[in-house]
């Protein structure tokens, strides 16, 4: 499947020292012809990090997208009902974020928006970035394996010697695993070997 005209809603949580590997992929996406809009969580909408300020992220999305970002309740709300996009990417996704999806805890505008695109059995793309995927969030990462229209882009041990438990997705792969997404599939392998 091709990306252009595709209206894919991009949620950032707060993973912040994953940014700089989302932001490329973002313009990737708007390259290829996607709508997208960029959502965000509570964190990444009012977090000033050592990694970037907020207000360089929402400059950056709002030049590069040319959109509104949703970063309330109330504009994440209609996604669903209004049926307005074709794909949700959560990326960074992080540990929090995985939680809650799996529980259906929809308290952010990025929960909210997977949630109410969810209702029209449309795909959910995960880009995980957390410390603890292999500890306290393994059981959430199965349960979201195993759940219809939640698709992951690939992940692997970031560093496997110094943190374990530690994933990251392959943020190169955003745009394949979006189309396979899109298409139902999930990409394929979904574990990677480590670097």
């Amino acid at each position: 499947m091709e990306l252009t005209g595709q209206r894919i809603g991009f949620a950032i949580t707060g993973s912040f020292c994953t940014y700089g590997k989302v932001m490329p992929q973002i313009k990737a996406l708007v390259a290829s012809g996607a709508d997208v809009t960029p959502i965000l969580s509570y964190s990444a909408a009012n977090l000033d990090t050592r990694f970037m300020k907020v207000s360089d992220l929402k400059a950056f999305l709002t030049q590069t997208t040319g959109k509104e970002i949703v970063d309330d309740l109330i504009k994440a709300e209609p996604i669903g009902p209004k049926k307005l996009l074709d794909l949700v990417i959560i990326a960074p996704c992080t540990g929090n974020t995985l939680a809650k999806l799996a529980l259906g805890i929809t308290d952010t505008p990025v929960l909210l928006a997977a949630k109410a695109h969810l209702r029209n059995q449309a795909p959910v793309l995960i880009a995980v970035s957390t410390n603890d995927a292999l500890a306290a969030n393994a059981k959430n990462i199965g349960l979201l394996l195993n759940t219809r229209h939640i698709f992951f882009v690939p992940y692997r041990q970031d560093s496997n010697q110094t943190k374990e438990t530690s994933i990251v997705a392959d943020m190169n792969l955003m745009t394949d695993a979006a189309k396979c997404a899109l298409d139902g599939k999930q990409m394929q392998p979904v574990m990677l070997e480590p670097n």
